[in-house]
């Protein structure tokens, strides 16, 4: 695998991937030996490349007898000529400092999209030029594919699974790798080494920030965990609860496609866009302002409603804002409908004068990104500054976490806790307490008499009371 970039000086490169363009460097791998060199590296460009020898009979002995593929098959295969979770194995671990887009000398770069160009020659790929394309392109990627033919001496023998496949784009260094990480046994469809029950959470880790977004999000997670396996199953159940357009599949697909419709299970995605969209028509909302949009799935549903004249939304990060612009098509919305409308970049825990105005605020799914040290700054802006008529929050019930099978911690890597539903209740009487509102607790999604719905929703109203 190649990784070149344009960006000027071009030779930063190896200071973002920790690895100097001076040197030829080895690792050695429990299947192989990892080379890293650059056979170029000039200010105007520069190319770092990371070339994987794998030792079949190394590869066979370090596994035991109840990894894959337990046969003939270890010793005679194409890991030594072709790309696949080996590669993006030792590509995490050669430059793993460089996919967590940490650079001491260069954070600056390392946080920034650059122009890069990653090229692999020979890669598997089930489902050919289709998959591949279906993969990448909604990431950014301009995607280049070239199927290679099973012999060129025989053409009739038609084309083979294996792929060149080039991308080009402005990203981050760190986001390619951690894409490449998860797709290469996306695309081959298999793994080489055994899973662990921790799969799930390095999956959840490597797709921070575009897995929930991706329209073949349940696609990768079913390659990248196996079709048959629960793994697959607790993923899209977790990525399902961060609001991300994924079926949930705590059943498994056959099973689900046999219910009858009035039979399925509702996502808990829907659900609690649906519980959250009902309370504020119930408030008898006209304009609200979504704090931590991310990529805009609510607001859509905000903007398509006509009760609410006033719709706006807020979120820390700009590449959601971007997606969240794309969802809604503000670019092809009349002038009368974009009035309507507004997205701005916000950090919650600093008071901001655009967060005011609202009659109600909604903070789905957000609290719990929060550190605990920071949650009062968070309060105080919301609560006390912008106070806003009625605020509706939403966050995962710790409790319900045992009936996601494979769950290992929290749901999501980037939640700083989970609430059981005793300790969210005394967090909303406390709020009450401090800044004049009355609250409300409900339950979102299937309640189970033992551990309670797997989403909790509070709708705190400003100085008045209310009854469930």
């Amino acid at each position: 695998m190649t990784v070149t970039t344009t960006h000027q000086p071009a030779t930063d490169l190896g200071y973002l991937l920790h690895k100097h363009p001076d040197r030829v460097q080895q690792f050695s791998q429990s299947f192989g030996t990892a080379t890293v060199l650059y056979p170029e590296a000039t200010p105007e460009r520069c190319t770092a490349a990371l070339l994987l020898e794998v030792d079949p009979v190394r590869l066979a002995r370090s596994r035991g007898r109840k990894s894959p593929d337990f046969s003939l098959g270890q010793y005679v295969n194409d890991r030594s000529y072709a790309a696949s979770s080996l590669l993006g194995v030792a590509m995490a671990d050669v430059f793993s400092t460089a996919r967590a887009g940490r650079c001491a000398s260069r954070q600056e770069l390392a946080d920034s999209a650059i122009p890069l160009e990653i090229a692999l020659p020979v890669l598997p790929c089930r489902g050919g030029e289709d998959v591949a394309r279906r993969l990448f392109e909604p990431l950014g990627w301009l995607v280049e594919v070239e199927t290679i033919a099973l012999d060129d001496g025989f053409p009739e023998w038609g084309d083979s699974r294996y792929l060149r496949l080039r991308l080009s784009g402005l990203t981050r260094l760190s986001d390619a790798l951690s894409q490449l990480h998860v797709l290469l046994p996306v695309l081959d469809e298999s793994k080489h080494y055994w899973q662990g029950p921790d799969e799930v959470d390095k999956l959840l880790r490597s797709g921070e920030g575009w897995l929930a977004t991706h329209p073949e999000a349940t696609l990768i997670t079913r390659r990248y965990l196996g079709r048959g396996g629960g793994l697959a199953r607790a993923a899209l159940a977790r990525l399902a609860e961060l609001g991300d357009d994924v079926e949930e599949a705590l059943e498994p697909k056959a099973e689900e496609e046999a219910l009858q419709p009035e039979e399925r299970r509702v996502p808990l995605n829907t659900a609690r866009h649906d519980a959250v969209l009902a309370a504020l028509l119930e408030l008898g909302a006209g304009s609200v302002i979504d704090l931590g949009c991310g990529p805009g799935q609510f607001l859509d549903r905000l903007v398509r409603t006509p009760a609410f004249t006033r719709v706006s939304g807020c979120d820390v990060s700009t590449r959601s804002l971007q997606l969240a612009a794309r969802r809604l098509r503000l670019e092809r919305m009349s002038e009368r409908q974009a009035e309507r409308v507004t997205l701005f970049q916000g950090a919650l825990t600093y008071e901001d004068a655009r967060f005011a105005g609202y009659d109600a605020a909604v903070l789905m799914e957000v609290v719990e990104h929060v550190d605990p040290p920071r949650l009062a700054a968070l309060e105080r802006v919301v609560f006390s500054a912008a106070r806003p008529a009625a605020v509706v929050v939403t966050t995962p019930n710790a409790e319900y976490n045992v009936r996601y099978e494979g769950l290992t911690g929290m749901r999501h890597p980037d939640h700083r806790f989970e609430w059981t539903r005793a300790e969210f209740a005394g967090w909303a009487e406390t709020v009450c307490d401090a800044h004049g509102y009355t609250v409300v607790l409900r339950g979102i999604g299937e309640d189970d008499p033992e551990v309670g719905s797997p989403t909790q929703m509070a709708i705190f109203t400003r100085g008045e009371t209310s009854d469930d």
